[in-house]
């Protein structure tokens, strides 16, 4: 048995592996910025808005998880991008809107401002936004290799 390694060393190593790809940066950024506006929100006199963020975290937590243990490849029942891209595009619509209600009805509450627009919402859409921009991409990239022949003998 200890000669065996354990298996959250290799759990650490997909996970120091996968940060370092352009999506898993992405996907763990947008899980550290929705943990900074949930606390933001959460320490708001209006903590109605930290909904946005936990679910946009627990949403990037699931796609982060599939993707760095490559289940996208064992369970093909799911357009994991498709999926990925409504995940994206949902979560910079959103976080877009409920940054700029912050914004303009926030007037003292400081937490509240901090969380909608310090940066951190704003950022946020905005890093949802860049992420539903590459996976659309990869979309259409995929489908541009993968074109149906324009031959006209059948």
């Amino acid at each position: 048995m200890a000669d065996t390694p354990a298996s959250g060393g290799n759990i650490a190593e997909k996970l120091k592996s996968y940060v370092k790809t352009p999506k898993g940066f992405i996907l763990a950024a947008e899980i550290v910025l929705s943990l900074i506006i949930l606390i933001c929100y959460a320490a708001s006199l209006y903590g109605g808005y930290s909904a946005v963020a936990i679910c946009e975290m627990i949403f990037a937590i699931v796609f982060f998880v599939i993707f760095m243990m490559e289940l996208d490849k064992q369970i093909q029942v799911v357009s994991w991008v498709w999926s990925d891209l409504f995940r994206a595009g949902i979560g910079a619509l959103i976080y877009l809107i409920t940054s700029l209600i912050c914004v303009i009805g926030g007037a003292g509450d400081g937490a509240r401002i901090a969380g909608g627009v310090s940066v951190w919402g704003l950022i946020a859409g905005l890093l949802f936004a860049y992420d539903t921009y590459t996976i659309y991409l990869q979309i259409k990239s995929s489908r541009q290799h993968t074109a149906a022949s324009t031959d006209d003998r059948v």
